[in-house]
């Protein structure tokens, strides 16, 4: 039987940085993830794993060094990986003190290396122990202004070797102002400049999913000077959304009542993205909601 191809990604770093939410990141990247594994069995499971599957996995190990013992384990596995043939990371978890500080209050924990020491020696202590394993990493990952979300857009880029702009996701959202403004929003664009499909009879009982109700939109010159611009303005700042940690843009498109204008516009404005190669959906705020009712309305939009 032909030897599986196998990559392992090791996940250490400080205590409270966010090596459990690693694991539950890279399990819904499809990683088969090993929770606190003792270093000196990581030479056996590479081995076992590499021997029952002829299929590639990608495997992710999360590993504490709470003592010398376990670090002197852990760096006789990294040397025994670096004369293997098998493909290997590390990624070294770090964090600002005054985060972590923040982190053990509100979890009312002790830190792992506590005893009679105080939080902040704890993790002085913590930093000089793991300094030549962060010698070692692939890669660094400063968690301290990460959300959850973030942690994952992060690792998604460290294992696939991709920017972390092309690994964004815009949402773009349609509503209607006269359900009130959204408070969840990165961005907001108003389009009640363009044609209102509600004064032409046969389209005000549509939606802007209609492909009737699209044409009538998209025919305005300004709809087309309106994509062009803010397609170009957000693949522009996509990158550095990405280099703070942000992993989701939320944009919003306003008409009067979210039902054609603005429905049309946050369609096509994903479209462009999407051909723009960032991932990009459309959803709608009022037809969502039942704001709108697309064969009774009589609101104005």
């Amino acid at each position: 039987m032909p030897r599986a191809e196998v990559t392992f990604t090791i996940i250490t770093g400080l205590s409270g940085a966010g090596k459990t939410q690693s694991m539950k990141a890279l399990e819904d990247l499809d990683f088969f993830c090993i929770d606190n594994l003792p270093p000196v069995l990581l030479p056996r499971l590479v081995e076992l794993h590499s021997a029952s599957s002829t299929e590639r996995r990608n495997y992710a190990v999360a590993m504490d060094v709470r003592g010398k013992e376990h670090f002197h384990q852990l760096e006789k596995a990294i040397e025994w990986l670096d004369k293997s043939e098998y493909e290997y990371r590390v990624i070294f978890l770090e964090c600002r003190d005054s985060v972590l500080v923040r982190r053990y209050s509100e979890a009312r924990r002790n830190h792992p290396l506590a005893g009679a020491h105080s939080i902040h020696e704890s993790i002085a202590a913590e930093r000089r122990m793991l300094a030549p394993i962060r010698e070692k990493a692939h890669i660094v990952l400063d968690t301290s202004e990460f959300k959850p979300q973030d942690l994952k857009a992060h690792l998604q880029a460290a294992v696939t070797g991709r920017p972390l702009y092309e690994l964004m996701t815009i949402d773009v959202f349609s509503f209607g102002f006269k359900y009130g403004a959204p408070i969840d929003a990165d961005m907001v664009f108003d389009v009640r400049f363009l044609p209102n499909p509600y004064y032409v009879p046969e389209l005000r009982p549509t939606t802007g999913l209609s492909r009737d109700c699209s044409s009538y939109v998209l025919s305005h010159p300004m709809a087309e000077e309106f994509l062009r611009t803010i397609t170009e303005l957000l693949v522009k700042l996509v990158p550095y959304y990405s280099i703070e940690g942000k992993s989701r843009l939320t944009v919003g498109i306003g008409c009067t009542g979210g039902q054609h204008r603005s429905v049309v516009m946050a369609e096509a404005l994903a479209k462009r993205l999407q051909d723009a190669g960032i991932t990009s959906q459309a959803r709608h705020r009022e037809i969502r909601s039942g704001n709108v009712d697309a064969k009774t309305s009589e609101d104005e939009c």
